[in-house]
C-alpha cells in the first residue's frame, strides 16, 4: 500500500483536517516508507500529490501543514463534547488567489570613494 492510499484512508477515518504529524502517529507501521523521518516522507507525498495533480488531487491543505480529503474540505466536524455537528467550512485558499507581493527595493549603494577622496596610499610599516 503507498503512502498515499494510507494516508487517505486515515483521513477518510478520521474526517477532520490533520496535521502531518498526526497522521504519521495515527499510520504507525502501515506506512511503507522505513525512513527515520517519516514526516518528511508524508509532507513531500502530499505536496508533489497536490503540485502534480491540480485540483484533481483527492488532497488538499486547509492549513500550513494540515491537510484532508477534498471531498470533506468543505464541511467541518466541531465536537463541543455533548454531539458533533458538521457546519460548511470556508473554502481553502490557493496560493495564487493571495495578493501579490512588491518587489523589494534596492539598497542604496554607498558612494564609491575617488582615488582624492583616499588617505594614505601605501603601507603602514
Amino acid at each position: 500500500m503507498s503512502t498515499l492510499a494510507v494516508v487517505e484512508e486515515i483521513l477518510r477515518e478520521t474526517a477532520v483536517p490533520m496535521s502531518v504529524r498526526e497522521i504519521v502517529e495515527r499510520a504507525g507501521l502501515r506506512l511503507p516508507s522505513k525512513s527515520k523521518t517519516p514526516d518528511t516522507v508524508v509532507a513531500r507525498d502530499l505536496s508533489m500529490d497536490i503540485k502534480r495533480k491540480g485540483e484533481t488531487s483527492l488532497f488538499v491543505r486547509t492549513s500550513p501543514g494540515r491537510y484532508t480529503l477534498r471531498m470533506l474540505a468543505g464541511l467541518v466536524i466541531a465536537n463541543d463534547g455533548a454531539a458533533a455537528t458538521v457546519r460548511p467550512a470556508a473554502a481553502p485558499t490557493s496560493m495564487s488567489a493571495l495578493p501579490q507581493r512588491k518587489p523589494a527595493a534596492a539598497a542604496p549603494s554607498a558612494p564609491r570613494a575617488r582615488d582624492s577622496d583616499v588617505q594614505g596610499g601605501g603601507f603602514a610599516g
